[in-house]
C-alpha cells in the first residue's frame, strides 16, 4: 500500500517535505509589517525560502525570489489573496487562523489544490497545537510542518506528533509581526542554537519515531547516520546512569554484575527486536555494559 507521504510530497529550496526524514526549514519572512511601502524586491534583497505577502503587489517578487509562497495565518480569509498566491506556481504553506477547525485548515489547502497547486503544505504555528498537526495530517495526507520560532524547545514534540518538517527563524531570520511565528514575533536572538536544537529534534527523534523507506544508497547510508547518532545519544545516557547505579551498590564494577537483571533486560529487548534474538542482543548489551562500567571505573579513580 502507498504511505501517505509518498503520494504527498512537496519540494521547498531542493528539501523534500514529506517523505523520509522530517526537515529544518530556516527562515519565514513576512512582507506584512511592510504594509506595502517598501518594494517587496528591496524588502527580501535576496532569494527566500518561505515569504508572505502583505498584498497581490507582492506576488511578483516572491514568484521570482521566494522558494515557496506562504499563506498567512492572519489572511487565510481572503480568497482573492489566496487564490492569486496559489496561481503563482510555487509551493504553498497553508498556515491555520488560531480559532481554525482540522477541517477548515485542510478546506483551505484544498482550494488551493483546486486553484491548480497541489503543491501544498500545512503549517501550524503560534501557540501549537500539536494535537491539531496530528489530525490534520492524518485527514488531509499533506506534509505537515511546525513553526517553531517562538519556542524551540518544542520541536522534539513536535516531531513525536508527526511533523513532517521544523520551521525556524534561523540567525539572521525575519519574522512575522502578526503571523503564526518568527522572529519578530518572539523576540529570539540566538537564530543559530534554535536550528541547531531543531537539527538535533529532527535527526534524533525522527530516527526513533519516524518510518523511513531509503530508495537509494545515499538516502540509506543518511538514514544509517540518524539511527547511529540517536544510538549514541542513548549510550551516552545509558553510561551516566549506570555510573549512578555503581555509586549506590553496596557492591559496584565488575564485581556487582546482576546476571540474572541482564538476561531479563536481554529478554525485554529481544521483543522490541525479534529479528535480533536474544544471542545477538546479549553480545551487544555485555559489550555495552563492559563499556559502561570502565568508563564508571576511570571516573572514581579521578
Amino acid at each position: 500500500m502507498t504511505s501517505t507521504l509518498e503520494r504527498h510530497m512537496v519540494t521547498i529550496g531542493g528539501l523534500r517535505v514529506g517523505h523520509g526524514p522530517a526537515v529544518v526549514i530556516g527562515g519565514r519572512v513576512s512582507l506584512r509589517p511592510h504594509r506595502g511601502q517598501v518594494d517587496a524586491r528591496e524588502a527580501l534583497g535576496e532569494r527566500a525560502t518561505l515569504v508572505e505577502p502583505y498584498s497581490a503587489a507582492d506576488l511578483p517578487a516572491i514568484a521570482a525570489l521566494a522558494d515557496a509562497v506562504v499563506v498567512g495565518a492572519t489572511w487565510t480569509r481572503d480568497i482573492p489573496l489566496v487564490r492569486a498566491a496559489a496561481g503563482l506556481g510555487l509551493p504553498v504553506v497553508v498556515e491555520r487562523r488560531p480559532s481554525a477547525s482540522v477541517e477548515e485548515w485542510v478546506g483551505l489547502a484544498g482550494y488551493c489544490a483546486a486553484e491548480g497547486n497541489d503543491q501544498v503544505v500545512l503549517c501550524e504555528g503560534g501557540r501549537l497545537d500539536l494535537g491539531v498537526l496530528r489530525a490534520a495530517r492524518a485527514a488531509s495526507g499533506r506534509p505537515v510542518l511546525a513553526d517553531v520560532s517562538r519556542d524551540p524547545g518544542l520541536a522534539a514534540a513536535a516531531v513525536a506528533a508527526g511533523a513532517d518538517g521544523l520551521v525556524v527563524a534561523g540567525p539572521g531570520g525575519s519574522g512575522d509581526s502578526g503571523g503564526a511565528g518568527g522572529a519578530g514575533a518572539s523576540g529570539r536572538a540566538d537564530g543559530a542554537a534554535d536550528v541547531r536544537a531543531a537539527e538535533e529534534a529532527v535527526t534524533l527523534v525522527g530516527a526513533l519515531l519516524r518510518p523511513e523507506s531509503p530508495a537509494t544508497l545515499a538516502e540509506c547510508r543518511e538514514a544509517i547516520d540518524r539511527v547511529d547518532a540517536a544510538l549514541a545519544t542513548l549510550l551516552e545516557r545509558r553510561a551516566a546512569l549506570a555510573g549512578v547505579v555503581q555509586r549506590l551498590k553496596p557492591v559496584g564494577g565488575f564485581a556487582g554484575r546482576d546476571l540474572a537483571r541482564e538476561r531479563a533486560l536481554v529478554a525485554r529487548m529481544a521483543a522490541r527486536a525479534p529479528q535480533l534474538g536474544e544471542e545477538r542482543l546479549a553480545a551487544v548489551m555485555n559489550a555495552v555494559i563492559e563499556a559502561g562500567l570502565h568508563l564508571a571505573e576511570e571516573r572514581a579513580r579521578r
